[in-house]
């Protein structure tokens, strides 16, 4: 039987958010592990530091929720400061898991370095007041029917781009391979696939190739398939899925090069299955002539041999 979410604020939405709390804290005991083919920054810790981390963005996150039912905060006024939430949020996680750290780089750009930065304000909606508010263009079912795991996954997502968002933004901060070595050498933070600073530049190396990668081909991708990859916690790791939500007012945000490779996969939905049947058809007409020609020739063989014999 399908659970579905709380559509008002009740006893009910309250006690289905404690429940989503719980669950996912008992979560953090799980091996942390990457079991994914994709870098993230946190894969530079270990498993006990991604637990600290995980553990503080759970709790500054209930804070937050807290202060925001505190002001009696409605959909509207979410809608406008949805971001300026999300910084302060951040900037306090930040500030508890490495507080010796200067953090600069908290801006109106820290919402464009979140990869599912929409879905935050999905989520808050969802706990504060309920599947109803909702639009119904944004995922495809019925907000009153939303499943209480589309809620949690949503959750373990925010937890895991928060954590590799702040583990990002203290590189950035910190500089140079020395300074994070130095870092992650402090309380023994590191992963021990990354214990030299040689091993330290390749990872970095390899994450803003996949960035560059993600910004130019996966988000259009992404956006022409209408689904978003998420991050999940799992007893086998961290893991990836795909939901499906509308992106349609995304379309006017594209850059030059996401327009032309979004041109490009509708161009090859539309042209590639005709020509693959036209080339099957082709191909069908060219076999079909071998084998007749073929059978002539054979013929033709036996004749002669036949011709030469009664001769």
């Amino acid at each position: 039987m399908i659970k579905y979410w709380p559509s008002q604020p009740s006893i009910k939405l309250n006690n289905a958010i404690v429940e989503l709390f719980l669950v996912t804290e008992k979560k953090f005991a799980y091996n942390l592990l990457n079991n994914t083919n994709y870098y993230l920054y946190i894969d530079i810790l270990n498993n006990g530091k991604k637990h600290i981390l995980f553990k503080i963005i759970l709790n500054e996150f209930k804070n937050l929720l807290l202060n925001l039912i505190e002001i009696n905060i409605n959909q509207q006024q979410l809608n406008y400061l949805n971001g300026k939430v999300f910084i302060i949020f951040i900037q306090s996680a930040s500030i508890k898991f490495t507080p010796n750290t200067n953090y600069k780089n908290y801006n109106d750009n820290t919402t464009g370095r979140f990869k599912n930065f929409f879905l935050i304000k999905e989520l808050i909606t969802y706990l504060i007041f309920g599947s109803a508010q909702i639009s119904k263009h944004t995922f495809p079912f019925d907000p009153i029917y939303t499943p209480h795991k589309h809620v949690q996954i949503l959750f373990e997502n925010l937890i895991i781009q928060t954590a590799n968002l702040i583990i990002k933004n203290t590189i950035e901060e910190l500089g140079n391979s020395t300074s994070i070595y130095k870092f992650l050498r402090k309380e023994n933070k590191f992963n021990q696939l990354y214990t030299s600073n040689r091993s330290i530049i390749l990872f970095l190396n390899n994450l803003r190739l996949q960035e560059i990668i993600d910004i130019y081909i996966y988000q259009a991708k992404s956006l022409y398939n209408e689904r978003e990859q998420i991050w999940l916690i799992s007893s086998k790791g961290i893991t990836t899925k795909y939901i499906h939500i509308s992106k349609t007012n995304k379309l006017s945000k594209l850059n030059q090069i996401q327009a032309i490779f979004l041109l490009w996969l509708e161009i090859k939905d539309l042209i590639i299955p005709k020509l693959e049947r036209v080339l099957i058809q082709i191909g069908k007409y060219i076999i079909y002539f071998i084998v007749n020609l073929l059978s002539n020739l054979i013929l033709i063989l036996i004749r002669v041999v036949i011709f030469y014999i009664n001769k």
